[in-house]
């Protein structure tokens, strides 16, 4: 679409509407903003006036913390955090993108889609997806992009997930007529992050970017994953979601996150499975000797772990649907505790780093003392995010308490929005 068309519908009514979904009343302006700066910068970057508009969610997890990898159950929503950009096919064989928020600018021809040695960074990853929807069958071609994001960085709100999504929503706008779906998006980014990242992630990262609102994902069979959306808002219970950036990010630690997929997969290969999805667990808790013998402490607890907090999925999708907002609260607190405990990874062994713990703790003194709230570990762990989740009266004065310790502007209210990766063209005409 022309700039100057595109320009004008950005302007208009269901535009205003769009953005309001995307991102509340108060997001508006600043957010329109954002796509007139990206369609700017992308005809200074590339000359063109022809272009169209994307956006990408990044997401939050609010339970099913490190079960997608075993094919387990998730509840997850895109967030008001997303990736933006101008782009436009441009009929070469090359992809020319310039990440404005990374300071990146690039350049890789469809004919070198290898990876490098190192298997990371934003090349890697982008080579990684194109390669993806290759090797799935479907179209790729040449395209130009100016991207930015305020999507936290390295942080467990899927940063690197959420310029995956953005990146399929292109290729499939561009040059597969939008008959690409979003579970196809999910698979592209596992690709990218399994064979050009040597990062061993699961789906839950991808699928709530790319989806938006607030779905539950039952990852039994990966190849198709049951999605289903919740209808229910956050807004109208009265409470907010905040997550607090911790510190240190999380972009060095593939190690350990790695682990928690061999864990749990050790204790199913124990009973001659590959995930724990095939087994249950009252089969490990019968042969739980045996299971620490062949596989060990650690993997069993992990194991537990997955069991556990499918069950807190189910109990957490039926309170919301039941409308028991109160319950649903203890059951989150109680996926926190497991993931403190029982999965272990809200920090890594041996460190004095614990700025996730610190927040929790602190977190939950917090909670205590008020007597309402929940939290809880966000993401991958072991560094970066946690969530709470507080009743609105009480967020500005949390974010005040938390900041002092981790740092002013660490305490980000989020808003689940209603659409994750797509083009906004068709959203605004």
């Amino acid at each position: 679409m022309e700039a100057k068309a595109l320009l004008e519908k950005l302007n208009g009514k269901r535009a205003e509407e769009f953005l309001e979904q995307m991102y509340g009343t108060d997001g508006v302006s600043e957010n329109r903003g954002r796509y007139v700066h990206v369609m700017e910068e992308f005809e200074k970057a590339f000359g063109k006036t022809d272009m169209s508009l994307f956006t990408s969610a990044g997401r939050t997890e609010i339970s099913g913390n490190h079960t997608d990898h075993n094919h387990g159950k998730v509840l997850a929503g895109s967030i008001n955090l997303d990736c933006v950009a101008a782009a436009a096919a441009n009929g070469t064989d090359e992809v020319r993108i310039i990440s404005e928020t990374y300071n990146q600018k690039f350049t890789i021809r469809l004919d070198d889609l290898k990876p490098s040695e190192k298997m990371a960074g934003t090349i890697d990853l982008t080579k990684g997806m194109l390669a993806g929807f290759q090797e799935m069958g479907h179209a790729i071609g040449g395209f130009d992009a100016y991207i930015t994001s305020n999507v936290i960085s390295a942080a467990g709100v899927s940063s690197s997930a959420s310029y995956e999504m953005l990146i399929c929503s292109m290729v499939n706008t561009f040059f597969n007529d939008g008959a690409i779906d979003v579970v196809t998006y999910a698979h592209v980014g596992k690709y990218a992050e399994n064979n050009f990242w040597n990062k061993a992630s699961g789906l839950l990262d991808q699928m709530a970017c790319a989806v938006g609102g607030m779905i539950t994902i039952d990852f039994k069979d990966p190849l198709k994953p049951v999605v289903e959306k919740l209808d229910f808002d956050f807004g109208s219970q009265n409470h907010s979601l905040i997550i607090v950036q911790t510190g240190k990010g999380h972009a060095d630690l593939s190690e350990e996150y790695s682990s928690i997929p061999a864990d749990m997969k050790k204790v199913a290969a124990v009973f001659g499975k590959e995930v724990c999805a095939d087994i249950t667990e009252e089969e490990v808790l019968e042969a739980a000797a045996n299971v620490r013998e062949k596989a060990g402490d650690r993997p069993l607890l992990r194991a537990l772990h997955f069991f556990e907090e499918n069950r807190r999925v189910e109990a957490e999708v039926a309170a919301l649907r039941e409308n028991r907002f109160e319950d649903f609260l203890k059951i989150v607190t109680e996926s926190g505790n497991s993931s403190w405990k029982w999965l272990q990874n809200c920090y890594v062994s041996g460190s004095t780093e614990q700025g996730i713990t610190a927040a929790l703790a602190l977190t939950e003194l917090f909670i205590r003392k008020k007597g309402c709230g929940a939290c809880r570990v966000h993401g991958g762990g072991f560094a970066g995010v946690i969530m709470a989740m507080l009743p609105n009266a009480i967020v500005d004065e949390y974010n005040t308490y938390i900041e002092k310790v981790m740092g002013k502007k660490s305490a980000y209210r989020m808003s689940i929005r209603p659409y994750g990766a797509v083009c906004v063209d068709s959203y605004i005409e």
